[in-house]
């Protein structure tokens, strides 16, 4: 469900008529307890894109943590691995690399490859390591999920929901913290190559501390952030933003308002993603492909239309009813519900960003 637009933003109806709205699902918890501060749209699906790496980590910890593998363990490459689109390490097939190297790859580049190569080696195949992955998706509750490959690159069955996404990475967090430092992580050097991170919030936002990021075409630029204040860790999972900036906006409005908003009110908070029902009106899957700022995707001028549009439904808005309250519009996004309140900047910040829309990744990234 959206918020509905007063008709003094219905001059924009043109523009709106042919877009439907860019922004996709989002939530705000608190992985310590599970409790919701914030949600939108949490259990519509969505292609996970390299978030689908964070499920590939979790088996990995797993297996490190049950003895099978060492982070000495060696992985090869092989021509399945090597055949993989960007983002990726290139390795020739045959060549090798340690579990330890694999895992900042992974998580810091996002290198496609390298999760094949994982899968490949701990599934013992590539098949049974993504049924592996399945059943713990199942184990964990991800009732709404489905992997059909261990990165996350295009395929119409790959589905999860942001509450799916917040239960794995509350599950990685809890129960691998001696492999957090992966997570943080800004760049890796592998051989000659010194390889940057795409999570943009570890280096511009105060207290970040994880985990990944993911983009495809079809699914737009995806985040799960997590950020540590005075000891009290919280985590955003963001979907379906137009651009990596817009992303890294969402996400840190989202953080900002958790920190700042939290208060003693939070110990009386009995809305957790293990026990609020599942949305009956929870959609299905689809692609925002249009909707995205890169060339690779398409349709770049609709969607800067989209993006100017939504800057004159906020403008609206607030010119409407300035004295709105971030409580009385529940479905908008925090950064616009901030504009009331304590993270007006954010929201400010993310209205510049749509007036200035940049080129995205490649398509087939899923980074």
């Amino acid at each position: 469900m959206r918020f509905l637009i007063s008709t003094t933003a219905l001059a924009i109806g043109t523009a709106l008529a042919v877009l439907p709205a860019a922004a996709g699902p989002a939530l705000l918890f608190e992985p310590s307890t599970g409790n919701i501060l914030y949600s939108e749209d949490m259990d519509n699906q969505w292609h996970p894109a390299s978030l689908t790496k964070i499920m590939t980590a979790y088996i990995v910890f797993g297996e490190l943590k049950a003895g099978r593998i060492t982070l000495d363990t060696k992985i090869k490459c092989s021509e399945r691995a090597n055949q993989e689109p960007p983002s990726k390490v290139g390795l020739p097939v045959g060549a090798e690399m340690t579990v330890d190297t694999a895992l900042k790859a992974l998580i810091v580049k996002s290198a496609n490859d390298v999760a094949v190569m994982l899968a490949e080696q701990i599934g013992p195949t590539y098949e049974q390591f993504v049924d592996r992955m399945n059943a713990a998706a199942q184990r964990l509750g991800m009732t709404r999920t489905r992997f059909k490959n261990p990165n996350g690159l295009p395929d119409e069955g790959q589905v999860t929901t942001a509450r799916d996404l917040a239960k794995l990475s509350r599950a990685i967090v809890t129960e691998f913290p001696e492999y957090a430092g992966y997570w943080s992580m800004t760049e890796v050097q592998i051989g000659k190559q010194r390889l940057g991170t795409h999570n943009g919030l570890l280096t511009t936002f105060e207290g970040a501390d994880g985990l990944k990021t993911g983009f495809i075409c079809d699914s737009g630029f995806n985040v799960v952030a997590s950020a540590t204040r005075d000891g009290r860790k919280l985590m955003a999972v963001v979907l379906g933003e137009p651009s990596g900036k817009d992303r890294s906006i969402r996400a840190a409005s989202l953080l900002e308002h958790g920190f700042r908003q939290y208060d003693w009110k939070q110990l009386f908070n009995t809305s957790s993603i293990d026990t609020v029902p599942i949305a009956a009106d929870a959609r299905g899957v689809h692609s925002v492909r249009h909707t995205v700022t890169s060339w690779a995707c398409g349709n770049r001028v609709a969607a800067k239309k989209l993006r100017s549009a939504k800057v004159k439904v906020k403008q609206a808005r607030k010119q409407a009813d300035p004295n709105r309250t971030a409580e009385a519009k529940p479905k908008l996004k925090p950064a616009q519900a901030s504009a009331t309140g304590s993270t007006a900047a954010p929201a400010k910040a993310k209205q510049e960003a749509q007036a200035k829309p940049k080129s995205a990744a490649k398509a087939q990234s899923a980074n």
